[in-house]
């Protein structure tokens, strides 16, 4: 964009919040519609982006790299702009809309008396919004991977609870597969739950884990080291028929560790260890 193009793009901003309107008006079309609130988020939305990309122009700043600190404000707001309607669950193509549907009022306000002029000043602005949509539609991208990975990591952590069920002694229900993710999880989750309590022994059910190869196993067995260098304990429930020849077929060495059918037998041998004796009341007359 040069100099001229430039001013021409600047002189057609002037009149703010005519442009504002028409930006909204733009965006909406062929919408069902929009509340009050979301209204005033859009004309708030726009007038930032109008007021930050004026004072860019004014810099003199190249429109062909937004990348430059000339844009870093105009990133900010466009960044922010991405950033909220991802956590709010809008998606990329309305994003981007918002950003093209600028072109409008900025084409109307761009025709002259000098079609030729015109004709590269409405290419040049074209390429500076398509840009803008560009880095928004990136910025929105990058903001759901983030949101996903954490949701991500709040399930793990969810779906590795650690819970205390005796004194000194604590249990990981574990359901669904079992990867290296999980058990990295497991086992930083569990560990420092050993140092805090000062509990001795640990029951992992895997009762909900609907397979067992050589690498859950494997994953078990490292959980399994992990607990014993903190100097506790740990019992292995939830070993159903299958998973016990499977195991057997596999070859898979769990010499050493205690193993139960069930967690209430895992909780039973755990007391037992502890020196606890449960005995059932007799009934009373």
């Amino acid at each position: 964009m040069n100099d001229t193009e430039r001013q021409a793009l600047l002189s057609a901003m002037q009149d703010e919040e005519a442009i504002v309107r028409e930006w909204i008006q733009e965006t909406l079309s062929g919408a069902s519609g929009a509340s009050d609130a979301g209204r005033r988020t859009l004309q708030a939305e726009a007038t930032e982006l109008l007021g930050t990309l004026r004072e860019a122009l004014r810099s003199g700043a190249d429109a062909a790299r937004l990348a430059d600190p000339a844009w870093s404000r105009v990133r900010e707001v466009l960044e922010s702009l991405s950033r909220s309607r991802a956590a709010q669950g809008q998606n990329a193509a309305d994003t981007s809309l918002f950003i093209l549907s600028f072109k409008r009022p900025l084409f109307t306000r761009l025709q002259g008396s000098d079609p030729r002029a015109a004709l590269g000043t409405v290419w040049a602005v074209s390429l500076l919004v398509d840009r803008l949509a560009q880095w928004t539609v990136s910025t929105y991208q990058q903001t759901r991977e983030e949101i996903i990975r954490r949701q991500q990591q709040d399930l793990l952590e969810l779906s590795t609870p650690v819970i205390k069920l005796w004194e000194g002694v604590l249990a990981v229900p574990m359901i669904g597969t079992l990867d290296s993710g999980r058990t990295q999880v497991v086992m930083e989750t569990l560990l420092e739950r050993i140092v805090e309590s000062g509990s001795t022994l640990a029951i992992i059910d895997i009762t909900g884990v609907p397979t067992v190869d050589t690498l859950v196993a494997q994953h078990l067995l490292k959980t399994v080291s992990a607990i014993r260098l903190m100097g506790a304990e740990c019992i292995i429930s939830g070993i159903r028929p299958q998973i016990a020849q499977t195991i057997v077929h596999l070859g898979i060495d769990l010499q050493g560790i205690a193993t139960k059918a069930s967690l209430a037998d895992a909780l039973a041998l755990a007391l037992h260890q502890r020196g606890y004796t449960i005995q059932r009341e007799s009934a009373t007359s």
